[in-house]
């Protein structure tokens, strides 16, 4: 029997949860400063201030009492006894956490009090049910309990971001099991005990959020990834004995991944960085994916606000699986996987220890140089993607020519891809594109890009022409083929450029200064306080006297005017800096501007680009 109850009532159970958690954590913060429970700056942790701790028992005590009276009011026999023994399990993390917080338990202890409460859980009959091996399912069940309450612990590395992730985690886990209610599953408890626990997270989140007063220590954060853990458990479908076929298992076992992905992304990021650079996985570090964001350039909010992003996609991409066929839902989750795969490879890039990057190829030991080896030297890592990317392309051409319903013609396409994929391989490496620099990508590669593709897209056509005939094979498929790549590759090629670009454009800090010269010289002055952050500059525009490109743009920037508007401009963009970018009489051009700024009154530094070959 599935339990139906109207939504006012789980919003009802939430704003009570959210309200009780906020006369909670401020109470819970008074007693951690008087007990003496605060966060002291260490080396390897990012915060700056002594910060009160306790915030897990506010969210602990609002959402189980809210959730026994809630459960007890209702339908005790429905809503609370068959989900008692998680609760109970709940409360057990939590004091773990919180004995962790007080007396610093080793991590091994920690790890092993973890498993044996969700083993305790699993003997009372919460498990997946990914599969039809039982004893397969026990271990994967374990397994992703203990790694999803380890995934929110590392993740609370940031103001804000633990409890803000599992607030949209746990919403998009509740608009899947409100709008689709699983067959043969009692939902309705499931979202009463969700409800109450996004109610507790909220009320904390606003104390948390940066500049947060309140952290939700080890007891918070083990708690909260260990109820969220539980409940995509209780939620999710099993396909045991299952004959709905692969769509039923890509929903069953994507759905609580992509809905719960940041974390476990973050935790393998992390983990995998460690490892490489033969740190321990349980030390503390500053170089989370958070982290990471902070030092290319964002501010703490906006990186926090940008895994929030991530974690909203992840959860959408959760709830359309089930609205689309199953070729699209591979094609949209291949193309978001590709598009985070490019985004932490850049991440990856950021030094955030005092050691050489992994990525450098200068890291001593087995494993790093062999990566290195493989994923740059030997370009398999390109290789292995264009492989991806040809099969996406083509495989989305075939849903778009036929509007997402290949039926017989996939057959065509499984017959056709090997041929498609060896002749654009064999055409990418004839063209050079597995000898060129990502970082250094230029429109002349672009060319050779479509060159490359323009062949790889003619020579199959030739090929099944002369096998087949092309009987029964589309030619707008190849054509659509053709614009992916094109597409796909560019943009493949272009990613590091283009997150440089879009990154300096949202966070540009440093000293407002005015380059004056906005040809090739201010060009290159442009280009080289863009990539070097340690200049600690930030452009506002160009100043030129051609009369011709004033009022324009160039490379994103304005020409704001000529020397004429030299007042106007420096008052109304509170330059502070003015660097004279022209290649033949810049020292003159630099005693002018000195000579003007002293008859104007205003203190500007003014300084000369020289461009030194020796």
């Amino acid at each position: 029997m599935v339990l139906k109850m109207p939504l006012y009532f789980y919003l009802s159970i939430f704003g009570v949860s959210c309200l009780l958690s906020l006369i909670l954590t401020p109470l819970a913060r008074r007693l951690a400063i008087r007990w003496g429970q605060v966060a002291v700056p260490k080396d390897n942790r990012w915060h700056r201030k002594e910060t009160a701790l306790l915030g897990g028992v506010s969210i602990f005590m609002a959402m189980i009492t809210v959730w026994v009276l809630a459960a007890g009011l209702t339908n005790w026999s429905a809503f609370g006894q068959p989900y008692l023994v998680m609760i109970l399990c709940s409360g057990g993390i939590f004091v773990l956490g919180l004995i962790d917080d007080i007396f610093n338990m080793d991590p091994q202890h920690k790890l092993a009090g973890q498993v044996i409460i969700t083993a305790i859980l699993i003997f009372f009959g919460y498990r997946l049910g990914w599969t039809d091996s039982k004893t397969l399912n026990l271990f994967l069940s374990i397994l992703w309990i203990v790694g999803i309450t380890n995934a929110f612990n590392l993740l609370d590395n940031m103001d804000g971001l633990a409890p803000g992730i599992a607030l949209i985690a746990g919403g998009f886990l509740f608009l899947w099991l409100y709008l689709e209610p699983v067959t043969g599953q009692v939902s309705a408890p499931v979202l009463l005990a969700l409800s109450a626990y996004l109610g507790a997270v909220s009320g904390f989140l606003v104390y948390n959020f940066n500049p947060a007063s309140i952290f939700m220590g080890d007891a918070g954060s083990l708690f909260v990834g260990f109820v969220l853990a539980c409940l995509t458990v209780a939620g999710t479908p099993s396909q045991v004995g299952s004959d709905k076929g692969f769509l039923h298992l890509l929903s069953v076992i994507a759905i609580p991944v992509l809905i719960l992905f940041i974390p476990i992304l973050d935790t393998g990021f992390v983990s995998l960085m460690r490892k490489l650079f033969r740190r321990p996985i349980s030390q503390g570090g500053r170089d989370h994916s958070s982290h990471r964001l902070v030092a290319i350039g964002f501010s703490e909010r906006k990186a926090v606000l940008v895994l929030y992003a991530f974690s909203a996609a992840s959860g959408l991409m959760a709830l359309a699986i089930n609205r689309l066929n199953i070729g699209t839902s591979l094609v949209l989750i291949a193309i978001y996987l590709l598009f985070i795969i490019f985004f932490w490879i850049y991440l990856a890039r950021v030094k955030v220890y005092s050691e050489t990057s992994i990525l450098s190829g200068e890291v001593s030991g087995l494993v790093t140089p062999l990566l290195i080896d493989m994923t740059f030297k030997r370009r398999i890592f390109e290789v292995l993607l264009d492989l991806v990317l040809i099969t996406v392309a083509y495989y989305t051409a075939y849903l778009l020519r036929f509007e997402g319903a290949i039926g017989p013609n996939f057959d065509f396409f499984l017959h056709s891809l090997p041929i498609v994929i060896a002749c654009q391989i064999l055409f990418f490496y004839l063209f050079g594109i597995y000898r060129g620099v990502w970082e250094n990508t230029s429109v002349r590669d672009l060319i050779s890009y479509g060159k490359a593709i323009t062949a790889g897209t003619v020579s199959p056509i030739l090929i099944l022409l002369f096998i087949y005939r092309f009987y029964s094979f589309s030619r707008a498929v190849f054509v659509i083929y053709w614009g992916l790549m094109l597409i796909t590759v560019s943009l493949s090629r272009l990613s590091f450029r283009l997150l440089d670009e879009g990154i300096r454009g949202t966070n540009r800090e440093g000293r407002r200064v005015l380059v004056y010269g906005a040809g090739l010289g201010g060009q290159m002055a442009l280009r080289e306080i863009e990539t070097n952050r340690d200049l600690g500059l930030r452009v506002v525009g160009f100043m030129d006297d051609n009369p011709r490109i004033q009022q324009r743009k160039i490379r994103g920037y304005p020409v704001l005017g000529g020397l004429k508007n030299l007042d106007q401009i420096l008052s109304d963009q509170e330059i502070q800096e003015i660097i004279i970018s022209f290649k033949m009489n810049s020292s003159e051009k630099k005693r002018e501007i000195k000579r003007w700024c002293e008859e104007m009154g205003v203190e500007v530094d003014i300084k000369e680009m020289r461009l030194t070959i020796s």
